[in-house]
């Protein structure tokens, strides 16, 4: 009786050229992309060509983003972040200054609570799990992680999952109140008329804001340069800013790719090996916020989708689609509290994980 063919090895990436490399990387980015956004998953701009290079990366691809692609990235993030903050959005903050306050200070302390008991019982190495449970700005956090210590790769598994949890979440409950299932996101103009002044001085900022972050030693100096010198531009001297959509899908594809591509075969074991207690620190995180927003309602007489939303731990985006689809929603609180959030997470973040870190046992 013939002995059976074994069936011959896999052939790694590893042994592609490079040329081929990049292009099996695309074409399944495109693939994944396409499908988290048929989904309507938030952020599939940045999680489908993660993801991507995630089996690339496990499977043994050896290209590289260049650190400049992945600096440009992080600089057109801190431009978005700081066109996102308007002067309405400050004028509602300060109306109610201590309510967004207390609200981000409480969920503050209960998420990097959260943080240091993942991160007590070693399901996540160092500070890692301290970053990957901030509320908000996932983004931004994965950014920051990695200047700070922490494993930037384990960050963004928390992060991306999350944000996929609490829009679901936000979707479902948001059913209860008004009907959302007619409402579309607003189509996207990949290609608008270029301002030539808002763009160039969008370019100017990151450029600029880039090159100050390293002269000052900012942690993730091209991200919080840019941040903080297009937010006192934008804010400050009312500079306008413009980022196409094209601009920063390439950017995102370049995060996306530079954060996958170092993942590996043991990294990911050890992410699946963490999913119960990071999925259980999420669902807490989101019971904590559904608690604040009970709370805020109970108290201040706020409409309970409206302290739901404003709440939620992450999501911007999605959450701001829910909020626009109600009459009864407050969008600039909700937008505001959101917003309030992630500056203070941003300012307060960094310090706060040294300080939780030194709580965890060695």
């Amino acid at each position: 009786m013939a002995s059976p063919v074994p069936a011959p090895p896999r052939q790694r990436l590893e042994t592609w050229h490079a040329a081929a490399q990049w292009a099996a990387l695309l074409a399944v980015t495109l693939l994944f992309t396409a499908m988290l956004e048929l989904a309507h998953i938030p952020a599939a701009l940045l999680i489908g060509p993660m993801l991507a290079a995630i089996v690339a990366g496990t499977n043994g691809a050896t290209v590289r983003v260049p650190r400049l692609g992945f600096a440009a990235g992080q600089a057109a993030v801190g431009c978005l972040i700081a066109i996102s903050i308007s002067l309405d959005i400050v004028a509602t903050f300060l109306d109610d200054w201590m309510v967004f306050v207390g609200v981000v200070v409480t969920t503050l302390a209960a998420s990097s609570f959260l943080g240091w008991f993942v991160s007590r019982y070693k399901a996540l190495p160092g500070t890692t799990a301290l970053w990957g449970s901030a509320p908000g700005g996932a983004t931004a956090m994965v950014l920051m992680a990695g200047a700070f210590g922490a494993d930037a790769r384990l960050v963004a598994f928390m992060q991306y999952l999350r944000v996929i949890m609490v829009s679901i979440a936000a979707a479902l409950i948001a059913r209860l109140w008004v009907d959302t299932s007619g409402v579309q996101e607003a189509p996207v103009v990949w290609f608008p008329p270029i301002d030539w002044m808002a763009f160039g001085a969008t370019i100017a900022i990151a450029l600029v804001g880039s090159y100050l972050g390293r002269l000052l030693r900012l942690p993730s100096p091209f991200f919080l340069g840019a941040v903080i010198l297009g937010s006192v531009l934008h804010l400050g001297l009312d500079v306008p800013l413009q980022l196409p959509q094209w601009l920063l899908a390439i950017c995102y594809v370049l995060i996306g790719w530079s954060i996958g591509l170092n993942f590996t075969g043991a990294i990911l074991r050890h992410a699946f090996r963490a999913l119960p207690q990071i999925i259980g620190s999420i669902l807490a995180l989101m019971t904590f916020c559904g608690g604040l927003a009970m709370l805020l309602s109970y108290e201040l007489g706020i409409d309970p989708l409206t302290a739901y939303l404003a709440t939620s731990p992450g999501g911007l985006d999605s959450v701001a689609i829910i909020a626009a689809a109600s009459d009864s929603v407050d969008l600039s609180f909700v937008m505001a509290l959101q917003s309030a959030r992630l500056v203070l997470v941003l300012a307060f973040g960094p310090p706060l994980a040294r300080l939780v870190s030194r709580w965890v046992k060695p």
